[in-house]
Formats: C-alpha cells, structure tokens, sequence
C-alpha cells in the first residue's frame, strides 16, 4: 500500500509539472506584457509608421504575450521630458532623435548633428550599421538604457519667411531648434539666432511669429503642416535626422528570454521597413509641398550649397572636444572609403 501511495504521488506531481508550462502561457497570453512606445511625431511619418509595424510584428510573433501601446505626438511626453520617461519605467521605448543623448553625457551622438558630416546616404549607413554606430548604442547601458536600432529620418531642410539662398540670408532670424549645443553653434555660423523649442510647440510659435523659421525633413514639415506658417524652403540637405530606439535596461533585462529575442527580430524587420520607406516618405512630402502653393521651395545650385557648407565646416573643428575629435575622424574615414573628401 504503501509503495502504490508513492507511485500516485509521483504521478500526480508528474501530471502537476507537465501541466505547468500550459497554465503559465495561459496567464501569459491573459495578462500579456505592455511596452508603452512613445514619440512625438505624426503615425503617418516614418518613424510613426516604424512603431506600428513593429507593434504589429510583435504582436503577431508572440501570440499576444506582448502587447504594444504607441502613443504618437508628445500625447504622454514631450521630447524634453520622454528620456527621463523611460529612465524612471513610466513608458517602456522611445525613438528620440539622437540630438537627445548629449543631456544624458553621451555627447558623441551629437556628431549626427553636425552640418555636411554625412556627404551621402551611404556613408550614413556605414556608421550606423558598423562599429562607430553600434560603439555609441552600447555607451547608453549605464544610463539604464538599451540602444535597439537606429531609425532613418532623412536630411534636413531651412525655412523661414524668407528666401533662404545666401549665408547671408539666415543673418538675425530666430530659428527653432531642438536642443543640441551642435545645432546651436551651426546656426550661430549661419548668424542666425537659435531658439530651442519642443516640437510640439513649434507650429503655434511660427504661426505667432515667435521664432522665424526652422530645420526639418520633408515628412515633418508635411505631417506638422509647418508649411501652412513659412513662406519659403531651401532643400539644402545640410543636415540629418535620425533617431535611436530605445528601451528601459531593467525592463529588457527582465522579459523572458525567449520573449526578448523575439522582440529583437521584430525589431530588426521592423528597422528594415522604416529605413526604406524614409526618403519614399520625404521625396513624397516635398512633392505635396510643392503643390500645395502655400510655400515656395528653393533648390539650391552646387555653387550655393559649397557656399554654405564652407561657411558650416568650421563647426565641426570647433566641436570637436564636445563630441570627440575620434568620432568625428572616424566618419571622414567611413566617408573616405566611398571617395568623399571633407
């Protein structure tokens, strides 16, 4: 009896523990875990559109064990406030622009706001995808921050309510920027006063006239309707946009492996797609720039835009101690190995 007593019990913990992995996915799949992504452009921008599909890929290969909340145009946070967001787990990911890690004493990402420091998209691929881009994400971890990807945005036009050919046409207006010591001194270079300002404040304060004019890519000057309150836009290509995607350290840290690494190939899809639709997206907004009338758009000749870049090289000396002389070497060579001379 019992011997027959022992093999019951070992049945039934036996039946106990096969059933175990079945009723944990069942509490899984009805209490899934939330990422709160947050950001503070339009979902019909390419970082918008980029949150979405990995949501949805997310989603889909967990089998709703994961459930993914974005919430678009600063409707948590405003850009200012988002990264200590995130420090402090109130949301889970971000994809800030790259000017927003210098304040957190990763300076080096500022050399993504130099003016002329990516002659082509391909160098830009180069650093991002090779060991400069990817030495930078890792430099995030101590501030409890995991670096997942780098999304593209595209290259930055001027406008203000002027025509904006010359150098010297930039000289005494009031120009939004986000805050970067990088976009500070490059407007300065143009003798244009640099005003840091959200992006979500930005509309109202051309509209009133607060600020004269500002800098962004196609996309988001279209999805913000920044055309509606300038007159005039200079497709100079001078600068960039990009983002990082971002998580919580403790956060990533702590999901179930398998979990993780299914989140890491969404995301890397997920990078794909939004890499490839960014300068779709833009060259699509310039064009409804266009044919809206609200706004004339200058295109720059190759004699124009050498002077400018001329006038903006000298940045990149005088910054060099803030983002590290290294880094900024490290990508005129990346730069070189295309035949691109600075």
């Amino acid at each position: 009896m019992k011997i027959l007593n022992t093999i019951r019990k070992t049945a039934v913990t036996l039946a106990l523990a096969a059933a175990l992995p079945a009723v944990a996915l069942a509490q899984t799949a009805a209490n899934p875990i939330v990422i709160k992504f947050s950001h503070v452009v339009a979902p019909d921008t390419p970082k918008g559109k980029g949150a979405e599909r990995f949501k949805q890929l997310a989603e889909e290969r967990t089998g709703g064990r994961v459930k993914v909340e974005v919430y678009p145009n600063s409707q948590l946070y405003k850009d200012k406030e988002e990264v200590e967001a995130l420090q402090l787990g109130s949301v889970q990911m971000l994809a800030p622009s790259l000017s927003k890690f210098g304040p957190l004493g990763v300076k080096e990402f500022e050399v993504f706001d130099l003016p002329f420091i990516f002659p082509s998209a391909a160098v830009l691929d180069r650093v991002t995808n090779g060991p400069v881009g990817q030495a930078m994400l890792k430099k995030l971890e101590p501030k409890g921050i995991v670096g997942l990807a780098y999304w593209d945005n595209g290259f930055k036009e001027m406008s203000a309510n002027r025509p904006l050919r010359e150098v010297k046409d930039f000289k005494g207006l009031k120009m939004r920027i986000q805050s970067s010591k990088i976009l500070e001194a490059q407007m300065r270079a143009l003798g244009a006063l640099p005003q840091v300002m959200a992006f979500s404040e930005v509309y109202q304060a051309l509209q009133t006239g607060v600020v004269d004019g500002t800098e962004n890519t196609p996309s988001n000057y279209w999805t913000q309707k920044t055309h509606e309150v300038q007159k005039d836009m200079t497709v100079s290509n001078h600068g960039y946009i990009g983002y990082a995607v971002i998580t919580n350290k403790k956060f990533w840290d702590g999901l179930p492996p398998d979990i993780r690494t299914i989140l890491e190939g969404a995301m890397k899809d997920a990078t794909k797609y939004t890499n490839a639709i960014a300068q779709q997206e833009n060259d699509e907004a310039l064009r409804k720039i266009q044919a809206s009338g609200r706004v004339k758009v200058i295109t720059l000749t190759d004699k124009e835009r050498e002077a400018w870049r001329q006038a903006l090289l000298p940045v990149h000396k005088e910054m060099a101690g803030r983002v590290g002389k290294d880094t900024i070497e490290a990508i005129y060579k990346e730069s070189a190995a295309l035949g691109f001379k600075q």
